[in-house]
């Protein structure tokens, strides 16, 4: 079993969802928090999720995280703030709410000091996520999907979070030239080259996970198995580009095709080719059938294997599997996946933090978290 060294020792979220002030002290173990629906307990695997970088896993606005009462909020908005045991071992506070002097801004701090960015979380935890609505990931557009592989890859190269940030920018300045009609070249060409280079770091990680990942998979995954093996591919422009040539060359001819596609860009109105528009194409292995054909049942097994394959190879290759927020899902699964999944989390030695409205549901894997009672914003325990 790896050694657990990537956890939540304790959490306090303020002025958010529905909760005035919440506090978890899980001390690195596993939590479950069980209660009503409706009760805050998403909201606290929510409060968890915005320890790494992005929208959380509700994709939620600043605006709509803040609590909603008659009883006015603090004046900084609300905020999280948690004590964790980094990926490095070490111990480290992180901190992130609404920027006060900035309201439309997000604010993040580590160890007490402001540090420029979202990005900067994924070098102290990495956060992975099932919820209900991710059951359609599948059959919904490649946007919810790239969003799933971006936040494996955090886990394995804190700097592309960075890269992307960087991309997002260039191409938001570029998309701002381009509409106001202002045509300089030198400096289209700035941002053209800063786009290329990010492009290709950001299509390279995804396209090297998902290797490691489709190998980690048939590895440990039995053809008759709880959770299929899932074969993925990640398809678009620049991925096609490195898989035929090396990434310097790479990265020339997707600056050279940004300047080539200045005018169909500039009708369209945004960037209509690039690593924001890639999709990650997902197999069930042993049907050779793409993800999308499947059973419900199947997708959510195949969702379900991915995130298992995911930190198990995190574990294997840095040493930690990454942090699981597993919202209310043993209620999606039958008894033979839940017990199987019981297992595997038992085996992986991750800490997870599991939502449901019955303990009961849990059955033995009760003995291994601390388990919470959520009701009406209130958290009550540990059992």
């Amino acid at each position: 079993m790896p050694a657990r060294i990537q956890a939540v020792q304790e959490i306090t979220a303020t002025d958010f969802r529905n909760y005035r002030s919440a506090r978890v002290v899980a001390g690195g173990q596993s939590v479950l928090l069980t209660g009503a629906n409706g009760a805050g307990k998403t909201n606290l695997l929510e409060a968890v999720s915005f320890l790494a970088p992005g929208r959380g896993l509700r994709r939620a606005s600043l605006a709509d995280a803040l609590r909603r009462t008659a009883e006015p909020p603090g004046p900084q908005g609300w905020a999280v703030a948690a004590r964790i045991t980094a990926g490095h071992g070490g111990t480290v506070a992180l901190g992130t709410g609404i920027d006060p002097a900035q309201p439309g801004r997000r604010a993040v701090r580590v160890d007490g000091n402001p540090v420029s960015g979202q990005a900067a979380l994924a070098e102290y935890l990495a956060v992975v996520w099932l919820t209900p609505q991710m059951d359609r990931l599948f059959l919904e557009g490649s946007s919810g999907r790239r969003r799933f592989l971006d936040r494996l890859v955090f886990g394995f190269d804190p700097g592309h979070a960075r890269h992307l940030s960087a991309y997002e920018q260039a191409m938001r300045e570029r998309a701002r030239l381009l509409r106001d009609g202002r045509v300089d070249d030198r400096w289209l060409a700035a941002l053209e080259g800063r786009m290329a280079e990010n492009a290709v770091a950001v299509a390279a990680a995804r396209r090297h996970l998902a290797d490691r990942l489709r190998a980690a998979a048939a590895a440990a995954t039995l053809v008759d198995g709880p959770f299929p093996q899932a074969d993925l591919r990640v398809q678009g422009t620049v991925e096609d580009l490195l898989a035929e040539r090396p990434a310097l060359a790479a990265e020339e001819a997707v600056r050279q095709r940004l300047a080539e596609r200045r005018g169909i860009d500039a009708a369209a109105g945004v960037t209509t080719e690039g690593p924001h528009r890639s999709d990650l194409a997902v197999r069930h292995a042993a049907k050779d059938m793409p993800a999308d054909q499947c059973s419900t049942g199947e997708q959510k097994a195949l969702l379900v294997g991915l995130v298992l394959a995911n930190a198990r190879l995190m574990a294997t290759e840095r040493g930690a599997a990454p942090v699981l927020l597993l919202d209310e899902i043993a209620a999606h699964l039958d008894s033979h996946r839940r017990a199987a999944l019981f297992a595997e989390l038992r085996s992986l030695g991750a800490q997870v933090w599991l939502t449901g409205t019955e303990p009961v549901l849990f059955g033995p894997f009760l003995d291994d978290v601390v388990h919470f009672t959520i009701a009406d914003g209130r958290v009550g325990g540990p059992q």
